[in-house]
């Protein structure tokens, strides 16, 4: 199959959850004979034509003069040039700023897929106008694909019970870990089981202050790590809010290094998930495959990818009680992160994924 992946910041990965998955899905497609083009901003810094078999199309996107508008223009001269090249399956990752460009699909147009990702129009960073504008991407792109596919059970009942619109089921993947590097403590000056962190985005529906709040009010002396990019409005303001806390809230940037991410996952006292509006997070499932004890978020997304026994927060207060009581989580903690591990080797393991995509392209396309 000739196959295009559209509506990512391109590969190899840099970025965030699509642009891991486009790395993976794409070359492991390769990898099982399939002509596979993954389509890239112009400004990525990754100069071959290729990327271990895959192939790259770069195109035009004027971010550094539109800012995030620019992605409507990337979208759109991205599948415009996909509908010329004959592609079998054209899927596109994502709708928020792609929407309008599925006009240009006609009765003609190879089979394509949207994957629809979370419910971006409810992430709390958007102003009215702006939450309007991306529902109203999401009926567009409800009604201009042809088929969606949903990673997590909880976006498929969603876009059945509000669209009467049935949806492929395909999650996210990982791959289980092996080994652990403890070196990478010390260059960070963190100890075994010494140290607390959260990895993602800093955007507030990923409940960073939550988190935080509740760890300040607990008055644990351990180190909370937190790793994202804080180089933003709202990463500027959270360095401000919580540099009273003398050096015990650390904020290391974001960290794309496997090797030192596994290690922090691993090696921390407790992990905390505060995603919120997303469905699969690609960042619970990797910390699920490096043995990671994680307290998530209380959301019916996070609840249908970890085990039942798994520890939940609702408020800061969940997360101050989880602090001051540290020692009734320990007697938890083998379990859960055993039934963790459980979920990603029967669900979740990055050959599964693929072989599930591959199927289901084999299927649409008639193959």
């Amino acid at each position: 199959m000739k196959i295009a992946i559209v509506g990512t910041r391109g590969i190899p990965n840099n970025y965030g959850g699509f642009e891991q998955f486009a790395e993976y899905i794409s070359v492991g497609l390769v990898q099982k004979g399939h002509d596979v083009t993954v389509y890239s901003p112009d400004f990525h810094n990754y100069g071959s034509e290729t990327y271990l078999g895959v192939k790259i199309r770069k195109i035009y996107c004027p971010e550094s003069k539109f800012g995030s508008f620019a992605h409507f223009i990337y979208d759109y001269l991205s599948l415009k040039d996909a509908l010329k090249n004959n592609f079998d399956v054209i899927y596109e990752a994502g709708y928020g700023t792609s929407a309008p460009s599925m006009f240009l699909l006609n009765k003609r147009s190879p089979v394509f897929i949207t994957n629809m990702d979370g419910l971006e129009w409810m992430r709390s960073k958007w102003n009215f106008l702006t939450k309007a504008l991306m529902r109203s991407m999401e009926r567009i792109a409800v009604k201009r694909s042809k088929y969606l596919i949903a990673d997590n059970i909880g976006i498929q009942e969603y876009y059945k019970t509000s669209f009467g619109k049935d949806s492929f089921y395909l999650p996210y993947g990982a791959e289980l870990v092996e080994s652990f590097d403890p070196a990478v403590l010390g260059e960070m000056g963190l100890t075994q089981n010494g140290f607390y962190v959260l990895i993602a985005r800093l955007e507030p529906e990923n409940n960073i202050e939550t988190i935080l709040d509740g760890f300040v009010a607990s008055g644990s002396q351990l180190p909370f790590i937190v790793v994202g990019n804080h180089f933003t409005k709202y990463g500027a303001y959270l360095v401000d809010k919580y540099k009273h806390t003398g050096g015990l809230v650390r904020f290391a940037g974001s960290i794309y290094d496997k090797v030192k991410i596994d290690a922090l996952r691993c090696f921390c006292q407790i992990y905390f998930h505060g995603h919120s509006v997303g469905g699969t997070n690609p960042s619970l499932l990797e910390a699920m495959a490096a043995k990671a004890f994680i307290i998530s978020h209380d959301n019916s997304f996070n609840r249908t990818v970890l085990p039942e026994e798994s520890v939940f927060f609702k408020n800061s207060a969940d997360v101050a009680g989880y602090l001051k009581d540290v020692g009734t989580l320990d007697g938890m903690r083998r379990r859960i992160i055993e039934g963790n591990l459980a979920k990603i080797k029967a669900s979740y393991q990055w050959n599964l994924v693929i072989d599930a995509y591959e199927k289901l392209f084999k299927q649409l396309t008639g193959q």
